[in-house]
């Protein structure tokens, strides 16, 4: 899995960071930013999912390869 974070869109609610500590972080102001480059750890993709998901902002998107596309139809 894969993912992208829009920091301009962030309010910082926190929920990434609550449901994916080891994905997100919050800086000094509560605003979130990603650890490491948005590859996310099949152990970890529950936690990043429900963060995806719970984002009342939709700051953080999953990206899809090509090849991820094509089977998908």
């Amino acid at each position: 899995m894969k993912i992208k974070l829009d920091r301009t869109k962030c309010d910082g609610f926190g929920f990434c960071a609550k449901y994916a500590p080891e994905t997100f972080d919050l800086d000094e102001w509560g605003y979130v930013s990603l650890i490491g480059a948005g590859n996310v750890a099949p152990e970890h993709e529950d936690g990043v999912r429900r963060a995806l998901l719970d984002c009342p902002v939709h700051a953080i998107t999953e990206l899809h390869t090509h090849a991820e596309e094509t089977a998908a139809r």
